[in-house]
């Protein structure tokens, strides 16, 4: 009697490929070894790096999250005082300017 072994196909998403890459990354082993020890194809690997890589080069660059920034407590001034400026540089050539008085 003649037995074959048959791979199962497993279809996984763009994420399961990013961990799956990420993992390769990561084991210091040469593609076909890598490829093997996980029970995926060589052709397959090589497709999705490819398209993850053009995916994320072909998205605008976001901009760095929000961070609070405790510019400590401004000396109580009273309202019929002088002027009071602050000025803020944001980077990028955007500076915001606040002016009372």
């Amino acid at each position: 009697m003649e037995t074959t072994s048959r791979r199962l196909r497993v279809k996984r998403g763009a994420e399961q490929w990013r961990v799956l890459l990420s993992r390769f990354d990561g084991s210091g082993l040469s593609v076909a070894e890598f490829c093997a020890r996980e029970g995926i194809s060589d052709s397959s690997f090589h497709r999705w790096r490819s398209r993850l890589r053009a995916a994320s080069s072909s998205q605008p660059e976001r901009a760095a999250p929000a961070v609070f920034l405790d510019a400590g407590v401004l000396q109580r001034v009273p309202a019929s005082a002088a002027r009071l400026e602050l000025a803020l540089d944001l980077g990028g050539g955007l500076q915001l300017s606040l002016v009372r008085g």
